[in-house]
Formats: C-alpha cells, structure tokens, sequence
C-alpha cells in the first residue's frame, strides 16, 4: 500500500505503532507467559531499528480499562544503542506501572472484571491513530506509518462501533493495521481491519518462535512487502454487532437512515430516533 502523503522520508523507512495487548485475565491463562512474551517483542521492536536509523517505533499498552503510550523511539537520546536500551528500561517499569494501575481500574469495575474480558483496542487505535496523525503534521518529513496488533483477548462486542471507525480512519489515512493474534481465537474486528486498509494477519501456529513470526512478516516496510509473499487470510469474518444488546449477529435490522444495526425489529431507531 502506497501513502497518500507525499512528504516521506523513503520507501523503506517506516514508523510502526505497535499495539500490545496487556489484558491480565488472557495472560494468565496463556500458553506464553507475558515475561517472554514481552522480552520476543523487544527484540523485535529493535530489529526495526537496526533496519533504519529513520525507523521509528511506538508501543501502546492495551489493558481490560485503559491503554497508554509505554515506549517511543523517539525519546531516546542521539547517543544510539545506550539511549534505546535505556529507554527500553523506562518501557519495562511502565508497563508494570499501567498493568497494576489497570487491574486497580478493572477490580473498582465489577462488570469490566470477568475471565473473558475484552481489551480496549477501539482506545487504543485511536491513540495511535492520533499519534500517526500527529506526525503527518509535524515537521516536513515523516516515516511511512504502519499499526501493528498483538492481540489475544477475545473481541469485546461493545466495542464494534467504535473499532470500526478507527478502521475507516486508518484506510481513509492509508494507513495498513497488521494483525497478529497470539490467543487461541480469531478476531473478527482484526481480521475486517487488515483486509479493509491492506495489512496482514498472522495467526501464529507454534508462539515459542514468536519473533522468527514477527521478524518475517511484520519488520519488513511497506515497499518491501511488494517483493515478498506474505500469509494471506483464508476467510474472514463480517459479522456485525448489534447496537441495542452490542452482541454479534449474523442477520439483523438496518436502520436507513443512520445505519445502525438491530437484532430484532425496532419501531423507531434508538440512534436517530
């Protein structure tokens, strides 16, 4: 995919948002403990760099009731490898920092607090949609820009909308969502946002070589990927959530004015009225 910005620095330079999915209740259940999981992202994270001095690398925590920035490449200091590795420390304590903070947030919320709790990917999107967006307008040049998703809690219904809107926004952006799902199910939202704004979904098989993964299908840039086949999605899945129950459904009622989806039939549109 080509951006349809015009002010890159070139082809092969890359700005990559990866969104890390910190969810507590999926962690403890995970075949890969988070431990390893973090330290296969690190050593992805600087592979990217080594690629590109220009590459820049942005990490967003995404937990059960919150999601923050934990790391940006950017802030580390033009001493080189000493800064990353000391900027890599300060991610390490804030990522501790905002899993505690979260599990605060989460236990005070009793319906958020459940074994099959969602992730807020929807906020987490827009924070990196917001930080690309920030970029485009600042300065004269910028990296090609790229969001990448590690995720393994199950998909949270309630959260349709507005994921869907973060997707449009990024295909409006030109902006491709990688997808790599670490959990043991699919993920719709996932699989409609990497086939809408033409990035990759990963499902890997065996998670003990989750960088050689990592490494072979998502450090690659934009340009690059021309050059090289890459896993394709064999199916995905287009269900809707339904805006009254937020639950998915296979068939249901349109609103034809505002579009809003109903499971069952409804005599006025809660949406519009």
């Amino acid at each position: 995919m080509t951006s349809a910005h015009s002010k890159l620095y070139s082809d092969d330079v890359s700005l990559v948002v990866v969104v890390v999915d910190t969810n507590p209740f999926f962690w403890a259940t995970a075949a890969l403990p988070f431990a390893d999981f973090f330290a296969n992202l690190v050593h992805f994270v600087n592979s990217i760099l080594l690629l590109n001095h220009l590459n820049r690398v942005v990490v967003i925590a995404s937990g059960v009731s919150s999601c923050a920035y934990i790391f940006d490449s950017g802030d580390a200091s033009p001493a080189g490898g000493v800064g990353v590795a000391a900027t890599f420390d300060k991610a390490s304590r804030k990522v501790e920092e905002f899993i505690a903070q979260d599990a605060h947030a989460t236990a005070s919320n009793s319906s958020a607090a459940s074994a099959n709790a969602a992730s807020l990917l929807s906020g987490a999107l827009s924070l990196a949609m917001c930080y690309i967006q920030r970029i485009f307008r600042s300065g004269t040049r910028h990296p090609q820009p790229r969001i990448l998703c590690l995720q393994g809690s199950p998909d949270g219904p309630e959260q349709y909308v507005a994921v869907m809107n973060s997707i449009f926004s990024a295909q409006r952006s030109m902006v491709p969502i990688d997808s790599c799902i670490v959990g043991t199910q699919d993920s719709a939202f996932l699989q409609q946002a990497s086939y809408i704004t033409g990035g990759v979904y990963l499902k890997p098989q065996e998670l003990n070589g989750l960088f050689q993964y990592l490494a072979a299908v998502f450090a690659t840039d934009l340009h690059s990927r021309t050059f090289l086949r890459l896993p394709k999605t064999l199916g995905v899945d287009f269900r809707a959530s339904c805006f009254c129950h937020k639950k998915t459904i296979d068939m249901g009622y349109v609103c034809s004015v505002c579009l809003s989806i109903f499971c069952k039939n409804q005599k006025k549109c809660s949406t519009c009225g």
